[in-house]
């Protein structure tokens, strides 16, 4: 189906595979336009309750492909330019439609993750890395401004240490050690078994309630832009929404049984 990705579904849980390792997952456009074909896939698709995004190769993503930037520097697009509403956003290259999906998101970074490829760590709900990657923002380096990347890596990490690495370049690199330490990942696997992590979490996320999990993901991060009152009132409304579905009858009554639950995902 894809030609720079790989889409894999199993059980619950669609893998989506950065797969240009001779280029380092850099992203063409056409890499971009596939990864939305594939969000929207997983996110369409009722059988899958969580995607989990990795690479392949020595890289997770470095940014952009810088051979197909235009000397003008304008963002490339498959289609026309500034003839789809996307164009007209702050670009999002390869990010997840994390404000817009209900299913939770894993990142499993397997090797270097630098510019573009940085808004996996920042925009996924759970982020593991391999002992192997290594993080870093080269954009200054190659004469652009760290934008939407950093900005968002700046509300990660602290302001410091955020703005070294915009402003050191490509000559400033983060340790997954030293990431895992300033919470921008929240486990550090060996490098051989990373795949096999993220799956097995995967499988603890879907033993939960799938409508409670997405309810519950969209509360925090939706809450996050709200002062704490109104962000109490939002959560609450997505746990009355979630009081009538099936699924919040079958949890007590499986617990009371003291049976696994079977959730019905309605």
């Amino acid at each position: 189906m894809f030609d720079t990705i790989t889409y894999e579904v199993d059980a619950h849980t669609a893998t989506i595979t950065l797969n240009r390792p001779e280029a380092l997952n850099a992203l063409s456009p056409h890499m971009i336009t596939e990864l939305r074909a594939a969000y929207d896939e997983a996110e369409n698709d009722d059988k899958v309750w969580l995607l989990i995004v990795t690479g392949t190769g020595r890289a997770f993503c470095t940014g952009a492909d810088v051979k197909a930037i235009p000397v003008d520097g304008k963002v490339i697009y498959e289609r026309p330019y500034l003839s789809t509403y996307d164009q007209w956003e702050a670009p999002q290259e390869g990010t997840p439609p994390f404000r817009r999906m209900a299913k939770p998101l894993l990142a499993a970074i397997n090797g270097l993750c630098c510019g573009a490829g940085l808004d996996w760590v920042t925009t996924s709900d759970i982020v593991i890395a391999s002992d192997k990657a290594t993080f870093f923002d080269p954009h200054v380096s190659i004469g652009l401004v760290a934008g939407r990347e950093l900005v968002r890596l700046a509300r990660v990490l602290p302001r410091s240490v955020a703005l070294r690495m915009a402003l050191l370049g490509k000559h400033e690199r983060m340790s997954a050690a030293r990431a895992f330490d300033l919470g921008l990942i929240s486990e550090i696997v060996d490098h051989r078994r990373l795949l096999e992590r993220a799956h097995e979490i995967a499988d603890i996320v879907n033993s939960n309630a799938p409508l409670a999990v997405r309810g519950t993901r969209l509360a925090i991060l939706k809450g996050l832009d709200l002062p704490l009152h109104e962000a109490e009132m939002l959560a609450e409304a997505f746990r009355e929404r979630v009081l009538r579905t099936e699924d919040a009858q079958e949890g007590p009554k499986a617990f009371v049984e003291k049976r696994k639950p079977d959730w019905q995902c309605r």
